[in-house]
Protein backbone atom coordinates (compact mmCIF):
# COMPACT_ATOMS: atom_id res chain seq x y z
CA UNK A 1 0.00 0.00 0.00
CA UNK A 2 1.34 3.52 -0.66
CA UNK A 3 0.37 7.11 0.32
CA UNK A 4 0.84 10.12 -1.49
CA UNK A 5 2.29 13.08 1.52
CA UNK A 6 5.10 14.98 -0.80
CA UNK A 7 5.64 15.29 -4.66
CA UNK A 8 8.92 13.58 -3.86
CA UNK A 9 6.74 10.12 -2.89
CA UNK A 10 7.46 9.65 -6.80
CA UNK A 11 9.99 9.52 -8.90
CA UNK A 12 10.52 11.63 -12.05
CA UNK A 13 10.29 8.51 -13.91
CA UNK A 14 6.96 7.71 -12.31
CA UNK A 15 5.50 11.09 -12.46
CA UNK A 16 6.16 10.93 -16.23
CA UNK A 17 3.87 7.31 -15.65
CA UNK A 18 1.85 9.32 -13.99
CA UNK A 19 1.58 12.90 -16.30
CA UNK A 20 1.45 10.28 -19.40
CA UNK A 21 -1.88 8.74 -17.91
CA UNK A 22 -3.44 12.03 -16.80
CA UNK A 23 -3.04 13.47 -20.13
CA UNK A 24 -4.72 9.81 -21.54
CA UNK A 25 -7.73 10.70 -19.18
CA UNK A 26 -7.81 14.27 -21.00
CA UNK A 27 -7.74 12.47 -24.44
CA UNK A 28 -10.04 9.50 -24.22
CA UNK A 29 -12.25 10.05 -20.59
CA UNK A 30 -14.69 7.44 -21.63
CA UNK A 31 -12.21 5.04 -21.39
CA UNK A 32 -11.76 5.40 -17.81
CA UNK A 33 -15.47 6.01 -16.76
CA UNK A 34 -15.84 2.67 -15.39
CA UNK A 35 -12.59 2.64 -13.59
CA UNK A 36 -12.98 2.73 -10.18
CA UNK A 37 -16.98 1.33 -10.26
CA UNK A 38 -17.64 -0.07 -6.77
CA UNK A 39 -14.86 1.94 -5.16
CA UNK A 40 -15.40 4.91 -2.40
CA UNK A 41 -12.97 7.89 -1.67
CA UNK A 42 -13.28 9.79 1.80
CA UNK A 43 -12.40 13.36 1.54
CA UNK A 44 -11.55 14.79 5.02
CA UNK A 45 -10.98 18.58 4.65
CA UNK A 46 -10.41 19.59 8.40
CA UNK A 47 -9.79 22.90 6.59
CA UNK A 48 -12.14 25.27 4.04
CA UNK A 49 -11.29 24.13 0.50
CA UNK A 50 -13.33 25.12 -3.17
CA UNK A 51 -10.93 23.56 -5.75
CA UNK A 52 -9.02 20.76 -4.16
CA UNK A 53 -11.43 19.11 -2.44
CA UNK A 54 -14.48 19.66 -5.21
CA UNK A 55 -11.70 18.70 -7.98
CA UNK A 56 -11.11 15.10 -5.70
CA UNK A 57 -15.08 14.54 -5.54
CA UNK A 58 -15.24 15.62 -9.47
CA UNK A 59 -11.96 12.94 -10.25
CA UNK A 60 -13.36 9.86 -8.65
CA UNK A 61 -17.34 10.50 -9.70
CA UNK A 62 -15.75 10.08 -13.44
CA UNK A 63 -13.90 7.15 -12.91
CA UNK A 64 -17.32 5.80 -11.61
CA UNK A 65 -16.31 5.54 -8.28
CA UNK A 66 -18.62 7.66 -4.96
CA UNK A 67 -17.52 9.83 -2.73
CA UNK A 68 -18.08 10.44 1.11
CA UNK A 69 -16.37 12.49 3.74
CA UNK A 70 -16.76 16.29 5.40
CA UNK A 71 -16.38 19.76 4.65
CA UNK A 72 -14.67 20.80 7.58
CA UNK A 73 -13.73 19.90 11.16
CA UNK A 74 -17.00 21.64 12.43
CA UNK A 75 -19.05 18.72 11.09
CA UNK A 76 -16.43 15.64 12.03
CA UNK A 77 -16.05 14.18 15.68
CA UNK A 78 -13.05 16.20 15.77
CA UNK A 79 -15.17 18.85 17.05
CA UNK A 80 -15.64 16.11 19.98
CA UNK A 81 -11.97 15.59 20.67
CA UNK A 82 -11.08 12.90 18.24
CA UNK A 83 -7.66 12.68 17.14
CA UNK A 84 -6.76 12.34 13.49
CA UNK A 85 -5.31 9.15 14.30
CA UNK A 86 -9.16 7.76 15.17
CA UNK A 87 -10.72 9.27 12.36
CA UNK A 88 -8.67 7.22 10.20
CA UNK A 89 -9.10 4.17 11.24
CA UNK A 90 -12.76 4.60 11.40
CA UNK A 91 -12.72 5.99 7.65
CA UNK A 92 -10.46 2.93 6.59
CA UNK A 93 -13.51 0.76 7.65
CA UNK A 94 -15.96 2.93 4.66
CA UNK A 95 -13.48 3.86 2.36
CA UNK A 96 -11.07 2.56 -0.15
CA UNK A 97 -9.12 5.83 -0.13
CA UNK A 98 -8.81 8.74 1.42
CA UNK A 99 -7.53 12.48 0.59
CA UNK A 100 -6.98 14.58 3.94
CA UNK A 101 -6.64 18.45 4.40
CA UNK A 102 -5.80 19.73 7.80
CA UNK A 103 -4.69 22.78 8.92
CA UNK A 104 -1.55 21.22 10.78
CA UNK A 105 1.50 19.96 9.25
CA UNK A 106 1.76 16.47 9.55
CA UNK A 107 -1.83 15.38 10.18
CA UNK A 108 -1.90 13.30 7.13
CA UNK A 109 1.54 11.82 8.10
CA UNK A 110 -0.39 10.34 11.11
CA UNK A 111 -2.99 9.33 9.74
CA UNK A 112 -0.73 7.80 6.77
CA UNK A 113 1.09 5.47 9.63
CA UNK A 114 -2.22 4.64 11.03
CA UNK A 115 -4.28 3.77 8.06
CA UNK A 116 -5.46 1.18 6.32
CA UNK A 117 -6.20 2.72 3.22
CA UNK A 118 -3.99 5.24 0.50
CA UNK A 119 -4.27 8.23 2.53
CA UNK A 120 -3.38 11.37 -0.09
CA UNK A 121 -2.14 14.76 1.10
CA UNK A 122 -4.75 17.33 0.41
CA UNK A 123 -3.00 20.61 2.53
CA UNK A 124 -1.08 20.12 5.99
CA UNK A 125 -0.77 23.93 6.99
CA UNK A 126 1.69 25.96 5.43
CA UNK A 127 3.75 22.72 4.59
CA UNK A 128 3.16 20.72 1.75
CA UNK A 129 0.18 20.55 -0.95
CA UNK A 130 1.85 18.07 -3.32
CA UNK A 131 -1.24 16.96 -5.49
CA UNK A 132 -1.32 21.13 -6.18
CA UNK A 133 2.11 20.44 -7.29
CA UNK A 134 1.36 17.35 -9.46
CA UNK A 135 -0.95 20.04 -10.80
CA UNK A 136 1.34 22.46 -11.95
CA UNK A 137 3.66 19.97 -13.27
CA UNK A 138 1.03 18.57 -15.68
CA UNK A 139 0.37 22.41 -16.36
CA UNK A 140 3.64 23.01 -17.16
CA UNK A 141 4.75 19.65 -19.20
CA UNK A 142 1.53 19.40 -21.00
CA UNK A 143 1.86 23.29 -22.18
CA UNK A 144 5.57 23.81 -22.26
CA UNK A 145 6.09 20.38 -23.40
CA UNK A 146 9.16 20.04 -21.05
CA UNK A 147 9.80 20.26 -17.62
CA UNK A 148 13.17 21.54 -17.72
CA UNK A 149 15.24 24.39 -19.26
CA UNK A 150 13.08 27.41 -18.33
CA UNK A 151 13.18 30.52 -15.73
CA UNK A 152 10.24 30.33 -12.95
CA UNK A 153 9.37 33.29 -11.06
CA UNK A 154 7.48 32.49 -7.96
CA UNK A 155 5.42 35.96 -6.82
CA UNK A 156 3.44 37.10 -3.83
CA UNK A 157 3.65 34.93 -0.34
CA UNK A 158 6.69 32.83 -0.59
CA UNK A 159 6.86 32.89 3.06
CA UNK A 160 4.08 30.37 4.04
CA UNK A 161 2.98 29.47 0.40
CA UNK A 162 2.76 25.39 0.75
CA UNK A 163 1.84 25.19 -2.91
CA UNK A 164 4.96 27.14 -3.50
CA UNK A 165 7.27 25.33 -0.93
CA UNK A 166 5.98 22.07 -3.08
CA UNK A 167 6.66 23.14 -5.86
CA UNK A 168 10.45 24.41 -5.61
CA UNK A 169 11.16 20.62 -4.03
CA UNK A 170 9.77 18.86 -7.06
CA UNK A 171 11.37 21.37 -10.25
CA UNK A 172 14.52 21.32 -7.95
CA UNK A 173 15.18 17.56 -9.53
CA UNK A 174 15.38 18.39 -13.47
CA UNK A 175 17.91 20.16 -15.42
CA UNK A 176 18.53 23.63 -15.78
CA UNK A 177 15.96 25.45 -14.29
CA UNK A 178 16.62 28.80 -12.60
CA UNK A 179 14.10 30.21 -9.80
CA UNK A 180 13.38 34.22 -9.31
CA UNK A 181 11.79 34.67 -6.16
CA UNK A 182 9.76 38.01 -5.47
CA UNK A 183 8.33 39.39 -3.09
CA UNK A 184 8.61 41.53 -0.02
CA UNK A 185 10.93 41.35 2.86
CA UNK A 186 8.55 39.68 4.92
CA UNK A 187 6.78 37.02 2.80
CA UNK A 188 10.37 35.84 1.64
CA UNK A 189 10.99 32.16 0.87
CA UNK A 190 12.45 30.58 4.10
CA UNK A 191 16.29 29.91 4.57
CA UNK A 192 15.88 25.92 4.37
CA UNK A 193 14.55 26.46 0.63
CA UNK A 194 17.34 28.60 -0.15
CA UNK A 195 20.04 26.43 1.48
CA UNK A 196 18.66 23.68 -0.46
CA UNK A 197 19.22 25.65 -3.32
CA UNK A 198 22.71 26.77 -2.61
CA UNK A 199 23.67 23.10 -1.54
CA UNK A 200 22.44 21.44 -5.00
CA UNK A 201 24.22 24.80 -6.74
CA UNK A 202 20.93 25.69 -8.30
CA UNK A 203 20.56 29.46 -9.39
CA UNK A 204 18.04 31.49 -7.73
CA UNK A 205 17.68 35.44 -7.78
CA UNK A 206 15.42 37.07 -4.80
CA UNK A 207 14.08 40.60 -6.26
CA UNK A 208 11.31 42.85 -4.52
CA UNK A 209 9.64 44.24 -7.75
CA UNK A 210 7.92 42.41 -10.35
CA UNK A 211 8.83 44.79 -13.46
CA UNK A 212 12.01 44.42 -13.57
CA UNK A 213 12.31 40.45 -13.70
CA UNK A 214 9.30 39.96 -16.06
CA UNK A 215 11.00 40.11 -19.36
CA UNK A 216 13.19 37.24 -18.10
CA UNK A 217 10.52 34.47 -17.12
CA UNK A 218 8.84 31.49 -19.17
CA UNK A 219 6.72 31.01 -15.87
CA UNK A 220 4.86 33.18 -13.50
CA UNK A 221 3.72 31.57 -10.41
CA UNK A 222 1.32 33.68 -8.89
CA UNK A 223 0.00 33.23 -5.10
CA UNK A 224 -2.10 35.21 -3.07
CA UNK A 225 -0.99 36.59 0.36
CA UNK A 226 -2.97 34.00 2.59
CA UNK A 227 -4.62 36.08 5.89
CA UNK A 228 -5.56 32.59 7.54
CA UNK A 229 -1.68 32.44 7.97
CA UNK A 230 -1.24 35.75 9.75
CA UNK A 231 -1.03 36.87 13.22
CA UNK A 232 -1.66 40.27 12.51
CA UNK A 233 -3.77 41.57 10.49
CA UNK A 234 -2.52 45.35 10.28
CA UNK A 235 0.23 43.11 8.28
CA UNK A 236 -1.60 41.62 6.14
CA UNK A 237 -3.66 44.72 5.23
CA UNK A 238 -0.39 46.18 4.84
CA UNK A 239 1.54 43.68 2.30
CA UNK A 240 -2.21 42.03 1.06
CA UNK A 241 -2.06 44.22 -2.36
CA UNK A 242 1.85 44.11 -2.80
CA UNK A 243 1.45 42.67 -6.05
CA UNK A 244 -0.73 43.02 -8.85
CA UNK A 245 -0.30 41.77 -11.95
CA UNK A 246 -1.96 43.47 -14.63
CA UNK A 247 -1.95 43.85 -18.81
CA UNK A 248 0.66 46.81 -18.62
CA UNK A 249 2.98 44.36 -16.81
CA UNK A 250 2.01 41.14 -18.89
CA UNK A 251 3.27 43.66 -21.92
CA UNK A 252 7.11 43.18 -20.39
CA UNK A 253 6.70 39.18 -20.90
CA UNK A 254 7.57 36.78 -23.26
CA UNK A 255 4.99 35.81 -26.24
CA UNK A 256 5.59 32.64 -24.53
CA UNK A 257 5.22 33.05 -21.07
CA UNK A 258 2.56 31.42 -18.91
CA UNK A 259 0.93 32.65 -15.73
CA UNK A 260 -0.26 29.88 -13.53
CA UNK A 261 -1.50 30.36 -10.21
CA UNK A 262 -2.86 27.70 -7.97
CA UNK A 263 -6.37 30.16 -6.94
CA UNK A 264 -8.00 31.08 -5.28
CA UNK A 265 -7.34 34.51 -6.27
CA UNK A 266 -8.40 37.97 -4.23
CA UNK A 267 -6.91 40.54 -6.30
CA UNK A 268 -3.25 40.13 -7.03
CA UNK A 269 -3.88 39.03 -10.41
CA UNK A 270 -5.98 41.60 -12.46
CA UNK A 271 -9.56 39.86 -13.91
CA UNK A 272 -8.12 41.70 -17.30
CA UNK A 273 -5.42 39.31 -17.79
CA UNK A 274 -7.71 36.18 -17.87
CA UNK A 275 -8.82 36.95 -21.47
CA UNK A 276 -4.54 37.14 -22.45
CA UNK A 277 -3.76 33.51 -23.99
CA UNK A 278 -0.70 32.93 -21.71
CA UNK A 279 -2.93 33.19 -18.73
CA UNK A 280 -3.83 29.39 -18.15
CA UNK A 281 -4.49 29.51 -14.29
CA UNK A 282 -8.36 28.17 -14.91
CA UNK A 283 -6.66 25.14 -17.64
CA UNK A 284 -4.56 24.34 -14.42
CA UNK A 285 -7.72 24.01 -12.53
CA UNK A 286 -8.70 21.56 -15.35
CA UNK A 287 -5.47 19.58 -15.07
CA UNK A 288 -5.92 19.11 -11.51
CA UNK A 289 -9.23 16.90 -12.17
CA UNK A 290 -7.16 14.56 -14.19
CA UNK A 291 -3.98 14.37 -12.55
CA UNK A 292 -6.11 13.45 -9.31
CA UNK A 293 -8.12 10.81 -11.30
CA UNK A 294 -4.49 9.31 -12.68
CA UNK A 295 -3.50 9.39 -9.05
CA UNK A 296 -6.45 7.98 -7.85
CA UNK A 297 -5.73 4.88 -10.26
CA UNK A 298 -2.16 4.42 -9.60
CA UNK A 299 -2.86 4.35 -5.32
CA UNK A 300 -5.83 1.76 -5.55
CA UNK A 301 -3.50 -0.08 -8.19
CA UNK A 302 -0.87 -0.27 -5.53
CA UNK A 303 -3.45 -1.02 -3.28
CA UNK A 304 -4.61 -4.00 -5.26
Amino acid sequence: MRHLMSPLDFTTEELDKLFDLANDIEKNPGHYAHACDGKILATCFYEPSTRTRLSFESAMTRLGGRVIGFADAASSSASKGESVSDTIRIISCYADICAMRHPKEGAPMVASEESAIPVINAGDGGHQHPTQTLTDLLTIRSLKGRLRDFTIGLCGDLKFGRTVHSLINALVRYDNIRFVFISPEELRVPDYITDMLKDKKIPYDEVIRLEKIMPELDLLYMTRVQKERFFNEEDYVRLKDFYILNAGKMELAKQDMLVLHPLPRVNEISVEVDDDPRAVYFKQAQYGVYVRMALILTLLEKER
